[in-house]
């Protein structure tokens, strides 16, 4: 039976920017998993509880404390722990702090991104960079169809302008002329990443729909929903995750011909309203009292329509999702509850599974992941 990832991630040193978040506790769990030594570097944890805390993932992995707008000890974490790869997840990640801290944001999201690959680019043992953005880094014009890795890029607040910002930094730091007048080595591979509305277990974060139910369900409220009609590229975390490692494990066989964007969102089926999804959590949780109740804020915009086309990943990558919204929100309900029925014991073990389950489904739609034929590999995948 092939291994994940062809087995590449073991002993490799992967730093993770951003481990304590949601899907950077996921990511440096899955690679943890996969054999990798993982360093992490990020804030405190941003809520209490969170997925890092709960699956004790501090003692699972090498866990610094630092800002990415921390520019001496972001390098001198480099230089110290000489990584292979570096997945880079840190930001200011949730659109409405944005309107109260636009300054804020932009300087995690871009210099933050910024430092991070000026890190890399002075560290000799980084063979690959993967630079996670988001899908909301495209000007949103509420277009029917899914936004391409070519489509403008742009935003009409702090958080979205700031990711747009990064993909052009990010834009700039793989370019090997660049490389090369900077007088950094041409061999570095950076890849960005765009990724829609990943929901998960372990997730406590405000203003967003999944935790906010949660919430709402474990403390016997009613959960107030702004914008119930309004559509997202759900996906479960473990879905872009792959994308994420396998990308990484190409790059980092410098393969630089993968040194672009790439969107690794939900397949070409139904798209689901955020009324439908709170309505799924709800319908899955015994005995849940919580009802939604819509409020018609109109404060702060926010998209009606957004979709990524995830082709490109598709075809050159061989990736695609596993999982249904179905069988997303059953993992999703199933964590939690595993959670509070065990009064917040240590999750480490029932996310394992998890994703051990993913990687079944996975393999058996034939993924994990195929290696691309020479064709495709010489093919203009920056199209």
């Amino acid at each position: 039976m092939t291994a994940p990832f062809h087995d590449f991630y073991r002993h490799k040193t992967v730093l993770v920017t951003g481990h304590t978040g949601f899907k950077g506790s996921w990511l440096a769990l899955w690679l943890t998993h996969l054999g990798a030594n993982v360093v992490g570097y990020a804030l405190e944890p941003p809520t209490e509880p969170c997925h890092f805390t709960a699956s004790r993932l501090e003692k699972r992995l090498t866990d610094i404390r630092g800002d990415v707008r921390d520019y001496a000890l972001l390098e001198r974490t480099f230089q110290i722990y000489k990584p292979d790869i570096v997945f880079h997840l840190a930001a200011q990640a949730l659109v409405r702090r944005s309107f109260a801290e636009p300054r804020r944001t932009f300087e995690v999201n871009l210099m933050g991104t910024v430092n991070v690959l000026e890190a890399a680019a002075r560290t000799e043992s980084v063979r690959a960079v993967v630079s996670i953005t988001s899908d909301k880094c495209y000007r949103n014009v509420d277009w029917e169809w899914g936004y391409r890795e070519n489509d403008e890029l742009g935003g009409h607040d702090a958080y979205s302008a700031s990711k747009a910002c990064a993909e052009l930094a990010i834009a700039v730091y793989q370019d090997g002329r660049f490389q090369r007048s900077a007088n950094f080595r041409d061999d570095l591979c950076i890849a960005s990443t765009r990724a829609g509305n990943v929901i998960g277990g372990g997730d406590w974060a405000q203003d967003r729909i999944v935790p906010d139910t949660i919430k709402a369900i474990a403390t016997k409220t009613d959960i107030v929903v702004r914008n119930p009609k309004a559509t997202r590229p759900w996906q479960h975390v473990l879905e872009p995750l792959s994308g994420y490692l396998w990308l990484g494990a190409l790059l980092a066989q410098n393969r630089a011909r993968y040194c672009s964007a790439w969107n690794f969102g939900p397949g070409e089926g139904r798209v689901f309203t955020v009324g439908e999804v709170v309505q799924g959590l709800l319908g899955r949780w015994p005995d849940a009292v919580t009802k939604m109740v819509v409020c018609d804020d109109t404060s702060q915009a926010e998209s009606q329509l957004l979709r990524l086309d995830c082709s490109k990943a598709s075809h050159h990558l061989k990736w695609r999702t596993t999982w249904g919204i179905d069988r997303t929100l059953d993992a999703i309900v199933s964590w939690y509850q595993q959670f509070y029925q065990g009064g917040g014991a240590d999750m480490w073990l029932y996310s394992i599974q998890q994703i051990e389950a993913y990687s079944q489904a996975a393999r058996a739609q034939g993924l994990l992941w195929a290696l691309p034929s020479e064709p495709e590999m010489t093919a203009a995948v920056g199209r």
